[in-house]
């Protein structure tokens, strides 16, 4: 069965981790979360790290502030790492955002929008639907409900 880890620096960024948690396993896909912090539990992270490969499928890694947590877990796997930057008080999250998406050449990170949860759970779905004809159905069958959403409620909505 698809897994997907959702690690969190700290358990004040798991609201915006609940996103994800819930769009996943709505889809039916397993998930495990824990609290990893790349600067208070620094062997904790690298342990996490180099078991990822063969346990999970995709990482989703949200961090606010310096944000090193996505980088550091993409530094010890090959599984492909999501980085969600979480708002801060300092610079609303733009400092985590450019913590996660300024990675260098060979480390990469898929980096969705500050506090972007349910967009980090999506697109791991469709990393993990690459190979899977069934979550890509499910996937087809998301976006159509999308899709009719608008045009049943909104559809030649005039906004002011």
């Amino acid at each position: 069965m698809k897994t997907v880890a959702v690690i969190m620096g700290s358990k004040s960024d798991f609201e915006v981790c609940k996103q994800a948690i819930e769009v996943i396993e709505s889809f039916g896909v397993k998930i495990e979360r824990e609290v990893v912090s790349a600067h208070r539990t620094p062997d904790r992270l690298a342990t996490f790290g180099h078991e990822a490969d063969g346990k999970y499928d995709v990482v989703i890694a949200a961090a606010g502030g310096s944000a090193h947590l996505p980088g550091m877990v993409a530094a010890f796997t090959n599984v492909p790492v999501i980085g969600l930057p979480i708002k801060s008080r300092t610079l609303n999250g733009v400092d985590s955002l450019l913590s996660i998406v300024q990675m260098p050449p060979g480390v990469p990170v898929a980096t969705v929008a500050i506090n972007g949860g349910k967009n980090a759970g999506l697109l791991a779905l469709q990393m993990l639907a690459i190979g899977d004809l069934e979550l890509r159905a499910k996937l087809d069958q998301f976006k159509l409900e999308m899709k009719e959403d608008v045009e049943i409620n909104h559809n030649g909505a005039i906004c002011e």
